[in-house]
């Protein structure tokens, strides 16, 4: 189907308007990302505005998605970078990649992974930026999955998980993933993630400047210790 001229038109106004988002998201803070400062920045009305977005939410969820395929590619990149067989290498390259992305964009990671703001909640464009957040999390699960498959690393049998816990994951498993996976294994994905989301958030934040002026290094170790639980190769950062 050829897109039209309006619709290439209307597509790079979106795309703008995004950006424009962005930018004051980066300068002025999560707070300052308003129609009428959009509109004011981009030289328009803010009813104007609702002529691309329903709503203040719809905006700040398609900026939500834009963010999250940016990080995506990013990851994706690093990832076909390494050779085919190298899995070790590809999830110290996608770890990596995603502490980098995180501390060179930490507004828009607080926007991602941070407290949601006011209108974030609601339900405009929640199939695109919810869409875009499954991509980013299929690309770990889908390396984590990769390497169950080629190399059966040590997981807690069901029986030995705690029962609420168990409950849990069974959920997990049949809502959100949709695949036949021991629990253990979910359960080992969910630690691995936590700890690397976790220090990442730590130190986006600046939990961590009160003892550590670079915390790269408490990083890679991180990295060797999940990667052990794993079986994974460690190999320093080039």
């Amino acid at each position: 189907m050829v897109e039209s001229r309006r619709d290439r038109l209307r597509a790079a106004t979106m795309r703008e308007i995004s950006d424009t988002a962005r930018r004051i998201l980066v300068e002025q803070g999560p707070e300052a990302v308003t129609l009428r400062a959009i509109a004011r920045d981009m030289g328009m009305t803010a009813p104007a505005l609702y002529r691309y977005f329903d709503s203040h939410g719809e905006l700040l969820r398609h900026l939500v998605g834009d963010l999250f395929t940016e990080l995506t590619e990013e990851l994706v990149r690093d990832i076909k970078a390494v050779p085919e067989g190298d899995l070790s290498g590809k999830f110290m390259a996608a770890s990596r990649r995603f502490r980098r992305w995180s501390l060179d964009h930490r507004r828009e990671y607080a926007l991602l992974f941070g407290a949601p703001l006011p209108g974030l909640g609601h339900k405009e464009q929640a199939d695109f930026a919810e869409e875009c957040a499954r991509r980013f999390g299929a690309t770990f699960l889908g390396l984590f999955l990769e390497l169950w498959q080629k190399a059966k690393f040590p997981i807690a049998a069901d029986e030995e998980i705690e029962p609420g816990l168990r409950e849990q994951l069974r959920r997990y498993r049949a809502e959100a993933l949709g695949v036949d996976l021991p629990l253990g294994v979910i359960q080992r994905f969910l630690q691995c993630w936590i700890r690397l989301q976790g220090g990442v958030s730590l130190e986006v934040f600046g939990h961590l400047d009160f003892a550590l002026d670079d915390a790269e290094p408490l990083f890679e170790l991180t990295m060797v210790e999940v990667g052990g639980t794993l079986g994974l190769t460690y190999a320093p950062p080039r």
